[in-house]
């Protein structure tokens, strides 16, 4: 990908990366190089060299500046001299290192290419991005590189370090102002995950599921005093049906495959989706791009329950908190690593026609089945089915789409915990129609999918999508609703 110029940042950066925010994590190294983050997939220290030859070019005005310039650390604990105190950081520099895992220096290091990058940062007052990696059992690699942010260099030295040969030490201060980092909470959730109820601060319910998902879901507040439950509210696990509503009952024909799908050239589910798999086969399933809509094999089909193109059928699999927030109401978290692409949840309630909701009542739990319009773009949306082969019944339905939107989901009374994941500018989830047991695309299922590797104790959120001044009370008079998603592009209103 390097070679053929497929990344997405082809030239350096210094300082803060657009669209990486602090608390970000990559699954590997070479996610990193893809992104063009950090440009090495070994090298602890990413710099601007003196020739193109030393590194990628970048289009910033480099004029005055001493080079080379180092733009980005990992910190993975590779070198026996490093010391890591979150804010304060004693940093090792490059070179030296057997780099067979045990960590020992095996020669002297040198003042050149990363480390005289590091010293030209004092001299310059250059922030560098630090990145800290870790173990990780749900990472393809076992480690997961979580971005703390714009650190700078205030000193540097050679001393002999533990193995008797010469290092250079750069000691580095966090940048004030900064979010918070998010890594002492990795740690903490990586090691102590709690092992019994009573660590769980605030908890006000051990499973609010009442054991209908295989993983409990409990609810903590530490707001309201004293803390109550969500009010009114019964947890199903699949969706209700209105009774004036008729599903369809004929399922599609379905492929001919048997165990699980592998071959997209004979599948007819995987012909649906453009002539491949919706998935990759990682991490139990994870979503390859977003679609106007997603064809899983359905009762029909000849593959069994753990395949592949199945994988959003198969419920929660992260352990999920139901939590209450100062100002959002409640909100969800997810106590592990969720990589991005895997399926979070359906959103559950009662099926119901949106022409019987009643304009009086205040629900903010009405989800529209609107995928006829994302399949047609409005809205300025984008349309995301030039890669999908529809059947021509599909197609013709795709083109007599109208703005009106015929059914929805009411979980304001009964559903399952989508009903609690937040509205927020600048989202971690985006919204995915899925059709499995029929082709109805009007009563499609609506998946709630990670946007982005997600690191433990992040708030859940996803767009609602509504446009400004688009909600009307009885009157007909236009209501607002301000937004506290704290997103840095916050719109500042939810509608």
């Amino acid at each position: 990908m390097m070679n053929t110029g497929a990344i997405l940042y082809t030239e350096k950066i210094i300082g803060a990366f657009p669209g990486i925010d602090v608390g970000h994590q990559f699954f590997s190294r070479a996610e990193m190089v893809v992104v063009g983050f950090h440009n090495h997939w070994l090298n602890g220290i990413d710099y601007i060299g003196k020739t193109a030859s030393a590194g990628r070019k970048t289009s910033m005005n480099l004029t005055g500046y001493n080079l080379p310039l180092a733009i980005s650390i990992v910190l993975s604990g590779q070198y026996e001299d490093d010391v890591d105190n979150c804010e304060d950081v004693v940093y090792t520099g490059q070179g030296g290192n057997d780099l067979l895992g045990n960590k020992r220096q095996i020669s002297d290091q040198v003042l050149k290419r990363g480390n005289l990058g590091l010293k030209n940062c004092m001299e310059q007052s250059v922030p560098i991005r630090v990145v800290r990696g870790h173990k990780c059992e749900n990472s393809y690699v076992k480690k997961v590189y979580t971005y703390d942010g714009l650190y700078t260099v205030v000193k540097y030295w050679a001393e002999k370090g533990v193995s008797g040969f010469t290092v250079y030490k750069f000691r580095l201060k966090r940048v004030e102002g900064q979010p918070s980092m998010t890594t002492k909470e990795v740690c903490f959730t990586r090691g102590r995950i709690p092992k019994s109820i009573s660590e769980i601060r605030g908890m006000v319910c051990e499973d609010i599921t009442r054991g209908l998902e295989s993983i409990p879901i409990p609810v903590t507040n530490l707001v309201d005093d004293p803390p109550i439950m969500p009010p009114g509210f019964i947890y199903i696990k699949d969706m209700k049906i209105s009774k004036n509503i008729s599903v369809p009952e004929i399922a599609p024909s379905g492929c001919k495959c048997k165990g699980t799908c592998t071959d997209h050239t004979s599948c007819a589910c995987a012909k649906l989706n453009g002539g491949d798999f919706p998935y990759v086969h990682r991490e139990g399933g994870r979503l390859v791009a977003a679609k106007g809509v997603v064809f899983e094999c359905g009762p029909n089909c000849g593959c069994g329950p753990k395949c592949v193109n199945r994988t959003s059928q198969s419920g929660p699999r992260f352990r999920l908190e139901i939590f209450r927030t100062p100002k959002k109401g409640w909100g969800v978290r997810s106590w592990d690593y969720i990589p991005s692409g895997s399926p979070i949840c359906e959103y559950i309630g009662l099926l119901r026609k949106t022409d019987d909701l009643d304009p009086a009542a205040d629900n903010s739990y009405v989800f529209d089945i609107d995928c006829l319009q994302t399949m047609k773009g409005m809205d300025g949306r984008e349309r995301r089915l030039r890669d999908v082969s529809l059947p021509s019944y599909l197609q013709k339905v795709g083109e007599d789409a109208t703005e009106s939107v015929p059914f929805c989901i009411d979980a304001g009374k009964t559903g399952n915990f989508a009903r609690f994941i937040n509205h927020s500018c600048q989202p971690n989830l985006f919204v995915q129609c899925m059709l499995n047991e029929h082709h109805d695309i009007s009563l499609a299922r609506i998946m709630l999918i990670a946007a982005d590797n997600i690191p433990p104790l992040k708030e859940l959120t996803y767009d609602y999508g509504y446009a400004l001044d688009s909600v009307m009370d009885a009157e007909g008079n236009v209501k607002q609703m301000a937004c506290y998603c704290g997103a840095e592009e916050c719109r500042k209103r939810l509608y």
